[in-house]
């Protein structure tokens, strides 16, 4: 099962991965964090793992990514990773394609062509989940990063502009054949319920409420160690559809 977190800025998205991660591996999964965002530098400290190297240098840097990343092919298992652009803390693997580091170094396109191979070729085992950081916004829709994975789950806070991205997000899921889910995140009761009539709530999957520890950690730049009821349904639902797709290849 091959997973894409994806939302505005700011929405949240590296906590519900960083969380999301830990319950898979707590129930006995091994686990791919793919960390797509060019300029997201925090979700190693959040998996309180070391900053791994970039993977786009495994083929030489970004000037040359666009035609490196042609001799991807065939099918790749976990294992076939280079073990030195993995960083690795128990069942929890996160893999890194590169962030922007200087001025006027270029737009973050071969990145993202990189992780859309990637995810194309990446052939998973029965207990094995991949779950995809991206950055903010759709970009990565335009580079096909969507291609490769299962299903988008579109983080929501409590915004408009959250909101209307969320729903564009769903079409060009829907365009994919894709499954989409909606999480709501930092929300109390009553942000719920506005939140539940302002979206397609047959889409909403879960909702994560507001939680200083969550704030607190990612202001110390600290593990995140906490655990919320939500993130325990996100993963239900996941390994649901993973039962369904095996017993239609079966």
């Amino acid at each position: 099962m091959k997973v894409l977190i994806c939302g505005k800025g700011g929405c949240g998205k590296s906590t519900i991965v960083t969380l999301l991660s830990k319950e898979m591996a707590e129930r006995g999964n091994k686990v791919l964090v793919i960390d797509s965002d060019e300029s997201n530098i925090g979700l190693h400290l959040r998996l309180g793992m070391a900053k791994p190297e970039d993977f786009m240098n495994y083929f030489g840097g970004k000037k040359i990514l666009f035609e490196k990343t042609k001799e991807i092919t065939g099918k790749w298992k976990l294992g076939d990773l280079p073990k030195e652009y993995l960083s690795e803390k128990g069942s929890i693997q996160l893999l890194s394609m590169g962030k922007i580091y200087q001025f006027g170094e270029g737009c973050a396109c071969p990145i993202n062509v990189l992780s859309s191979r990637v995810l194309e070729v990446l052939d998973l085992g029965d207990k094995e989940f991949l779950i995809v950081d991206t950055d903010a916004g759709i970009e990565h829709f335009g580079r096909g990063v969507e291609k490769g994975v299962d299903s988008l789950i579109v983080i929501i806070e409590p915004s408009q502009d959250s909101i209307l991205l969320a729903q564009k997000i769903s079409k060009l899921g829907k365009q994919l054949g894709k499954p989409t889910y909606l999480v709501l995140n930092r929300v109390n009761k009553d942000l719920e319920k506005l939140l539940l009539e302002s979206v397609d709530n047959k889409k909403v999957i879960a909702a994560i409420p507001e939680n200083r520890d969550v704030f607190m950690s990612g202001l110390a730049g600290k593990e995140l160690k906490v655990s919320f009821e939500g993130i325990k349904q996100i993963a239900d639902r996941l390994e649901s559809d993973k039962r369904k797709v095996q017993a239609k290849l079966t």
